[in-house]
């Protein structure tokens, strides 16, 4: 004889054992404000005690609302995607939400589509995930639901853009650099094409000024976001440049190979010349000799802030602008104080 098939447990259910209406249990449970606290307490309780799980496709019929979040990427193997999407895989979780993930590699017609397909499956909101803190065509015209831009900044000012604050993280690598005693700061980075380089030269100039400074071997040196840019440029920089006593780097592969150029070179790190990188990719900052000092983005918290204003946007809120992300400094081996005179 076959076992009979456990009861599915219902909101009738709870409602009973709580001692309330349907009604009151079901406001309860989607946390609406009508709902005493004791009464609250005693519907959550009993549905503990049940282990009732709510119908999500029901609903989502009673309300409108899917409670999934599509979440469309360019590049989801990039270097920041990955920490973006768990903070935001984190946020919507703690909202008792789901992301569908679409990663259109670039691709205008692969774009176009998963716009259409997570549209079709109703989703209630989108998260558009860029590959760099550079501007980007809206999207937002296609698409009849809200919609937070993140780690790239939409052209339309109506919409919302969250962004890791590249002149905020320079401004902490120059500081740190000036309040260790160097007096002669060399910049090595990225392309110039790129707005976060732009941004982080400008910021690294007006900490410079401030301190009466100014830049080591007179302007940045631009390049690639590789470690043999970084090899390459110190070795064209630091023989013309001997008084240079520090370098602060576009991104931490750029910093891992000058701190090889400058040990080569016969130079110390951090007592000859401190070394700054940017983004706290742990395979290099953690990992070079000795460990980097770096930016850290926040990259995880980027992805949880696009949340916190989508869920907004979606209680009627909408925000707009651009919202930048502070990002932290820290500390490791490659940087020093400057040594006193024997």
């Amino acid at each position: 004889m076959s076992r009979q098939r456990s009861r599915t447990v219902t909101l009738t259910d709870v409602a009973r054992l709580a001692g309330v209406s349907v009604a009151t249990a079901s406001k309860a449970l989607n946390a609406r404000d009508e709902v005493a606290p004791e009464t609250r307490r005693r519907v959550l309780e009993a549905a503990e005690e049940l282990s009732f799980q709510p119908n999500v496709l029901a609903r989502g019929l009673l309300t409108g609302r899917t409670r999934t979040i599509g979440l469309l990427t360019d590049e989801l193997a990039h270097r920041f995607s990955i920490p973006i999407l768990l903070g935001v895989e984190n946020a919507l979780a703690n909202g008792q939400m789901s992301v569908l993930l679409c990663d259109a590699r670039g691709d205008a017609i692969r774009r176009q589509h998963y716009i259409r397909t997570l549209i079709a499956r109703q989703v209630d909101g989108f998260v558009v995930l860029g590959d760099s803190n550079d501007v980007r065509p809206s999207l937002t015209r296609q698409i009849p639901v809200p919609v937070v831009y993140v780690y790239g900044e939409s052209d339309d000012p109506r919409d919302l853009s969250v962004l890791a604050d590249d002149e905020h993280g320079a401004r902490l690598a120059t500081e740190h650099l000036v309040s260790l005693g160097r007096r002669h700061i060399a910049h090595i980075t990225g392309p110039q094409s790129y707005r976060a380089a732009r941004d982080r030269v400008t910021s690294l100039r007006k900490v410079l000024a401030s301190a009466g400074l100014a830049l080591a071997g007179g302007e940045p040196l631009y390049g690639e976001w590789s470690q043999r840019w970084g090899r390459n440029a110190a070795r064209m920089l630091l023989p013309g440049h001997p008084e240079i006593d520090a370098i602060f780097c576009g991104n931490d592969q750029i910093a891992a190979g000058v701190a090889g150029a400058v040990r080569e070179l016969g130079r110390r790190v951090p007592d000859d010349i401190s070394i700054v990188g940017y983004d706290n990719w742990h395979e290099f900052a953690a990992d070079c000799q000795p460990p980097l000092t770096t930016v850290d983005l926040n990259l995880q918290q980027i992805g949880e802030t696009a949340v916190r204003h989508l869920f907004a946007a979606l209680d009627g809120q909408p925000p707009s602008g651009v919202v930048r992300q502070p990002c932290r400094l820290i500390v490791r081996d490659s940087t020093g104080p400057r040594p006193q005179p024997s």
